[in-house]
């Protein structure tokens, strides 16, 4: 079975931000709804030394999701392949799972009354296809694959020891890892 993750590499990203458009067209999200913002941190250092860094956030697709465990009616859930997931039919919208996402990965869906997140585009990994942010991404800023396969690019990425994990001290465990140069503090 696979299990799925993400690395964003920093490094590469530019903020052009076509990630979030091509998310945004694909879930025909209304206005007020991003599932994956953007973040620039920066600019850090003097002059001539400054710099920036973009970063991508994304649900996290945690191995132990406090959202998927918070969640009183199981619309909340989790594939075996790893991919977290809202089944909006059994969602009520009472945000438990906002609340317990420590990455402010889900987002209220005030016109569905549900509330929704990043799905790693399951409808497309079913498929056999990349992720509509991975796909538009121009800088392969986006890595996508299995974990469990040591011929892919995320495996390789993973276990060389670069990436690191956001809010790694939680134990959630998240499936998205980071790429950043020495000099950034996440």
């Amino acid at each position: 079975m696979a299990r799925y993750a993400m690395v964003m590499d920093t490094r590469r990203c530019v903020g052009c931000h076509s990630c979030t458009v091509a998310c945004r067209v694909h879930n025909e999200l209304p206005l007020d709804m991003i599932y994956n913002p953007v973040v620039t941190v920066g600019p850090t250092g003097v002059f001539p030394n400054v710099r920036m860094t973009n970063l991508p956030l994304i649900c996290m697709h945690c191995d132990n999701s406090p959202c998927v465990d918070a969640c009183p009616t199981g619309a909340s859930q989790q594939r075996p392949d790893g991919i977290v997931f809202v089944e909006e039919k059994k969602c009520i919208s009472c945000k438990a799972c906002v609340m317990a996402c420590p990455y402010g990965a889900r987002v209220p869906n005030h016109e569905k009354g549900t509330i929704q997140k990043c799905n790693f585009c399951m409808d497309r990994v079913d498929e056999g296809k990349l992720p509509h942010c991975v796909k538009t991404c121009h800088q392969k800023a986006r890595i996508f694959g299995d974990m469990d396969d040591p011929t892919s690019e995320v495996y390789k990425l993973v276990n060389n020891g670069y990436p690191v994990r956001l809010l790694g001290e939680l134990n959630t465990e998240p499936y998205v890892f980071y790429i950043v140069d020495s000099e950034v503090k996440l």
